[in-house]
């Protein structure tokens, strides 16, 4: 399964019976699967079947899904309402012998509000269930829409990503073969410190001074987060090639570079290796923020 964004977008309508009916889904960012649907009234029943859909496509994303139907061409039912009417001649009738005014005419009291109800014909079931039916596979048939469009992008983000991989991995190797963390170069910076501490005229105790050289040689040692930063890179890249929902692994994989670069910067006692680990910095960065859009 390649790897997929979160972000997408995608449309569907169809025709059953007298329903006509669009689905709209958008799609972005989240920590999980967070499906938000916008259903007409009465139009429940494809809401669990919906969500069963979304959760076997989509491990994580707030997706938006917007249902919109329309019932044409059923003809309109008129209805008298026989109270309201009977309720109207029955007062026509107690005034007419005190107003002075031309008798109601048919079409104005059928005019008055509530003496005549329009109302659209009763919904057929079985053509009910067709267009529930038919909406149901018209949101599949979208989704699908919306996970090629994931998909596209989840490919060109898999290039992004190998991409800065390989930075991360060229700028290790750069650390690596840096002259300036070989222990004869550190040896040498400590020696002239300690030279330097001795032409102050204060009295050192030798073996003391010794020791604190050492212990200061050891802490500037990168040894293990060069290790830890190839290790990484090797196992972001075998996510990247795995695919699926791998984006929260590799989140985690972007805090691990970012904890190891830092500590190759407080420890770099070198102008050369001190830019390589800020570079590191930025292009870890950049990695993470691509991550943060993927399943």
């Amino acid at each position: 399964m390649p790897l997929a964004s979160m972000t997408g977008f995608a449309r569907g309508h169809g025709v059953s019976d007298l329903y006509t009916w669009s689905w709209e889904l958008k799609s972005v960012n989240s920590k999980g699967l967070d499906l938000k649907l916008r259903l007409p009234p009465g139009w429940d029943a494809v809401d669990a079947p919906v969500r069963k859909l979304a959760s076997e496509r989509l491990a994580r994303g707030s997706v938006f899904a917007n249902l919109t139907v329309n019932r044409e061409g059923a003809a309109p039912v008129v209805k008298i309402n026989e109270p309201v009417l009977n309720a109207v001649l029955a007062t026509l009738k107690t005034i007419a012998g005190r107003v002075d005014a031309v008798p109601p005419s048919l079409d104005g009291i059928l005019a008055l509000k509530g003496v005549i109800d329009v109302t659209d014909a009763e919904e057929n079931e079985d053509a009910r269930r067709a267009a529930e039916t038919a909406v149901i596979a018209g949101f599949s048939a979208a989704l699908e829409a919306l996970c090629k469009m994931r998909g596209t992008e989840g490919a060109a983000l898999e290039q992004i990503l190998s991409g800065r991989l390989d930075q991360i991995a060229a700028l290790t190797a750069q650390a690596e073969a840096n002259p300036g963390r070989k222990p004869e170069a550190v040896k040498a910076r400590l020696a002239e410190q300690v030279a330097a501490l001795m032409d102050t005229g204060q009295r050192f105790d030798p073996d003391r001074l010794h020791q604190e050289a050492l212990l200061l040689a050891g802490k500037a040692d990168i040894r293990e987060e060069l290790d830890r930063l190839v290790a990484h890179v090797a196992q972001a890249r075998a996510l990247l090639a795995a695919g699926g929902p791998a984006g929260r692994k590799l989140d985690f994989l972007a805090q691990e570079f970012n904890r190891e670069t830092n500590t190759l910067c407080s420890k770099a006692n070198d102008v050369e290796l001190t830019n390589i680990g800020l570079e590191l910095k930025a292009v870890v960065e950049q990695f993470r923020e691509q991550v943060q859009n993927l399943e």
